[in-house]
């Protein structure tokens, strides 16, 4: 008798036995389809001894229907999601599914029919079908796919088909990648350049297990030192993984890429149609993709070959996944390249203190790059006090910035002027009777976005048009907005330098490659002469003509009582003064501030990282918090606040009395309501040494609670919401 376990992917299951029919070859990683009462069901066959499962007789197991002709999972990969699921206390399955995050790379079909635009404009246009055109312009995709980027209804593209303003093609899915040559383009290094991609080619060739922290200054080369490794594994015909924090620096990378190695990598990333991901996913399974760079789920893809792995922008906070499995990937491509045995390179211009500490303490090697690359040098930052210099009422600019805005408009230079808040105004509000716009199903403040005429929740993306009256007191025109987001700041921008061409960066406008290409290329031509831009433009792009940053609301990270709000700051503001005097002009730095004497501000003026970061390590170390200390959430959720309410309670009572372990809450969370769900919070902080994932595991197993509650366990939080 044969039989094979298996995780399907279900993640209220648990390992099932299945009987392997004769003929049928099955070993440990092949993916196979099994039978789940009526149902067919995906899964892999796993390792017999590593989960346990229900014992079964042997007559009673139903066989296994198919095993695909793809490569079987890697014992370091199913190592790893094991690890990834025991860690973050998550169901296996739900790890598994990120692997097999292409259901149509396991069919044999070669060719898909997908969707594109005609460039024909029915007569019939609609405010949908208008959206739907002008963001869809240059993409390809099946129906679901296309509706979902254009933010339309699956109804509004099938009718645009029949209308002739979409049309199908065939396409075929299975074609090979280009290899890159890592002799096509080698850069001129210098010396500093140089010593550090040798670490990092020697750590290649060794193929043993070695973590890096890159720790350069903004324009210092660290793309083009790593990309010195990525090279020498594809001498050796290894597989390379680059993690980038966001989609919109895709298309930077991908340019600079294609420049070295004389083709563009393999993508992995949100933005990719049903096909392409069919195609790199069967590309990287069989080895044949020697680099892929991606978002954090490219992390989990199955490399046959794998040979280094590089997380860029190491420090950025959207690498922890805040849904589903909450993970970080930072950490988790750590554990990736040990169990595969290979080199990893974090780099960063402003490293995590997590990551700052592993490098002193010497389980990271740190590599520096002190300097910028040739004659370009850092940026002067300087403070506006916004208390001794107020900008004019109804105005968010000081004066003392906008001078410079006019000097550089003057000198055919290019500025920025970064906001970290998206859209017109935070909060509008009815000067008639005071009535604030609230999402309906969130405790979210509803943002106004001029450009497209709407009120959006930016937690749960409900949209409404901004009404003539307010709904509490009817009385029209009332509605004021409070705040500035970027597009207010446009507003002033355009009314006291009409001259200035302007471009709004925010996920709003850059919502693909495509868009982030289409920037960059009017950013090179000098057809812009202001950036108005949040996070999104604080890092990857390298703009020579740029000399001018002006940051409109240095406080704006520093309130809410976050763990991490003055690091994330101070990394912000960092990274954002990185993107001035990246050429052979001199830069300039301008921060508008509340509080110039605040340790954040004080460090960044004076150019003093290593003496905040001391700082603010001292007091994580004084109060026990990461990495000196452990922290998990965990989340009650529920569409009944009675509900979710008492299972907090239930769960705060029975918390264990562990010693080097406190339990705070429940509380509401300050985000109480999420998606039409009320939700509460409770904190577990526990010392370093305690095995926290087995005490809330232990105490969480014993308890029940009613099928219309979630609780979610978040370890090692970045999100406090």
């Amino acid at each position: 008798m044969n039989r094979v376990r298996v995780i399907l992917l279900n993640a209220a299951l648990g390992p099932l036995d299945y009987k392997v029919p004769k003929g049928m070859r099955v070993e440990p990683g092949s993916i196979v389809l099994a039978p789940l009462g009526p149902r067919q069901v995906t899964g892999v066959a796993w390792d017999p001894d590593r989960l346990p499962a229900e014992e079964v007789e042997d007559k009673r197991l139903r066989p296994l229907l198919h095993v695909y002709e793809v490569p079987p999972l890697g014992e370091p990969l199913r190592r790893l999601i094991e690890w990834t699921a025991d860690y973050y206390l998550a169901p296996v399955a739900a790890v598994l599914r990120m692997a097999l995050a292409s259901a149509s790379a396991l069919d044999g079909a070669r060719t898909v029919t997908e969707y594109r635009s005609t460039g024909f404009v029915p007569e019939r246009l609609t405010a949908q079908r208008a959206q739907a055109l002008e963001r869809i312009a240059g993409r390809q995709g099946l129906v679901r796919e296309l509706a979902l980027a254009a933010g339309v209804s699956d109804g509004v593209i099938r009718g645009l088909c029949k209308a002739g303003a979409i049309e199908a093609v065939e396409v075929a899915v299975d074609d090979p990648f280009p290899e890159p040559d890592p002799d096509h383009a080698p850069p001129a290094l210098e010396a500093a350049q140089a010593e550090a991609a040798e670490q990092f080619v020697a750590a290649v060739r060794a193929g043993e297990f070695a973590p890096y922290l890159l720790d350069g200054v903004t324009g210092s080369g660290k793309t083009e030192v790593y990309f010195e490794a990525v090279a020498e594994a594809a001498r050796r015909g290894r597989q390379c993984l680059v993690l980038l924090p966001e989609i919109a620096l895709t298309e930077p990378f991908l340019k600079r890429f294609s420049a070295r190695f004389g083709c563009e990598p393999v993508a992995w990333h949100s933005g990719l149609r049903q096909s392409q991901r069919r195609r790199a996913w069967r590309s990287i399974s069989t080895g044949d993709a020697r680099v892929v760079v991606g978002a954090r789920s490219a992390l989990f893809l199955p490399y046959r070959r794998l040979g280094l792995i590089v997380v860029d922008e190491a420090h950025e906070a959207s690498f922890k996944q805040e849904e589903g499995v909450q993970y970080h990937a930072r950490d988790v491509a750590v554990m990736r390249a040990k169990m595969e045995e290979v080199p990893v390179i974090l780099a960063s211009a402003t490293p995590a203190i997590e990551t700052r500490h592993m490098a002193e303490i010497g389980v990271y090697r740190e590599v520096r790059l002190s300097e910028r690359f040739g004659a370009a040098e850092l940026p002067e930052i300087a403070a506006v006090n916004l208390i001794e210099e107020p900008p004019p009422r109804g105005r968010w600019l000081a004066p003392s910035l906008l001078r410079e805005l006019e000097a550089n408009l003057e000198a055919g230079e290019q500025s920025l002027l970064f906001l970290n808040r998206r859209g017109y105004a935070p909060l509008t509000l009815c000067r008639h009777c005071g009535h604030r716009f609230q999402c309906p199903n969130c405790t979210a403040w509803m943002v106004e976005h001029r450009l497209v005429s709407r009120l959006a929740c930016h937690h749960c993306g409900h949209v409404m048009p901004p009404p003539r009256a307010c709904p509490q007191c009817d009385e029209e025109d009332s509605l004021v907005p409070c705040g500035p987001g970027v597009e207010r700041i446009a507003d002033e921008v355009h009314a006291l330098l009409p001259a200035a061409r302007t471009a709004i960066v925010t996920s709003d406008t850059i919502w693909s490659p495509a868009k982030a290409a289409e920037f960059v290329g009017r950013m090179e031509a000098q057809e812009i002469d202001i950036v108005i831009g949040t996070q999104l433009v604080t890092k990857g792009y390298h703009f020579p003509n740029l000399t001018l940053v002006g940051v409109v609301d240095a406080d704006l990270g520093l309130s809410g009582g976050d763990l991490r709000a003055a690091e994330r700051t101070f990394q912000q503001i960092m990274q954002v003064s990185g993107r001035a005097g990246r050429g052979d002009k001199p830069g300039r730095v301008l921060v508008q501030t509340h509080e110039p004497s605040a340790p954040v501000i004080d460090a960044l003026v004076r150019g003093d990282a290593e003496g905040f970061y001391a700082a603010e390590t001292d007091a994580r170390r004084e109060a026990a918090m990461p990495p000196f200390g452990r922290l998990a959430g965990i989340i009650v959720s529920s569409e009944d606040l009675g509900q979710a309410t008492e299972t907090a309670r239930a769960i705060g009572r029975s918390a264990p009395r562990v010693e080097n372990m406190a339990v705070f809450g429940p509380a509401p969370a300050p985000l109480a309501m999420l998606r039409g769900r009320h939700r509460l919070r409770l904190l577990v902080h526990a010392a370093r040494s305690l095995d926290v994932q087995d005490v809330i595991r232990d105490w969480l197993g014993g308890l029940d609670w009613p099928r219309g509650v979630r609780v979610a366990v978040d370890v090692d939080p970045y999100s406090f919401l």
